[in-house]
């Protein structure tokens, strides 16, 4: 399969999430792409009515590079644990309602995982990156680990504190963010769209 060479050298990430476009900029930096957001250049928010991470995706890098008349790069993601059938999933952030209150989020998964000796989850990214002229490549990364209660560390967004990966007795929140993009479902999805479209990871 032939893939794209990505050689913009600007690039909107279509989100409105600060710490996601934070990640996704340190990701980004050695490749020397100048990096806007969505919610920097005001750009409308599409209604994310995919069924799976990489339809919805598609539906906000589409949007933004209409809008911007530039490349876009989106990224759905979310946490999915196994005994609650994959759930959260795409709803990761609806379930954190309409002010990301993140901690009652978590509140509400270990309350439904209590039943269960433990929580075996993975995290999912798909990342879609597009062009204004419609072309599309998109990516799907993961990493596996367990959920621990209560959350810790002070790092790191969204569901961090409560997600253990395989292998480290730290959460996400405790690790510093550069082991973290080592390791992450954003950068095993990054490291799969660098090799494809940029040539080469200079990670």
């Amino acid at each position: 399969m032939t893939h794209r060479h990505f050689n913009e050298d600007k690039l909107v990430i279509a989100s409105h999430n600060a710490g996601k476009v934070r990640e996704i900029g340190d990701l980004l930096s050695p490749f020397g792409v100048a990096v806007s957001s969505a919610g920097e250049l005001n750009l409308p928010e599409p209604e994310e009515t995919g069924e799976t991470f990489v339809e919805n995706a598609l539906i906000k890098a589409r949007a933004s590079a209409q809008a911007s008349g530039l490349p876009a790069l989106a990224d759905d993601s979310g946490l999915c644990v196994d005994v609650l059938g994959g759930a959260p999933g795409i709803h990761s952030a609806r379930w954190a309602g309409p002010d990301q209150d993140f901690a009652a989020a978590m509140k509400k998964i270990i309350e439904a995982t209590a039943d269960f000796e433990t929580a075996q989850a993975h995290f999912v990214c798909a990342l879609a990156l597009c062009w204004p002229d419609g072309h599309t490549e998109t990516f799907e990364g993961y990493v596996h680990g367990s959920l621990t209660w209560p959350p810790r560390g002070e790092r790191g967004f969204g569901y961090d504190p409560m997600f253990v990966p395989n292998g480290d007795p730290r959460t996400f929140s405790e690790m510093d963010p550069a082991e973290k993009h080592e390791i992450s479902h954003r950068a095993d999805a990054f490291h799969q769209m660098v090799d494809a479209c940029f040539g080469s990871d200079p990670g």
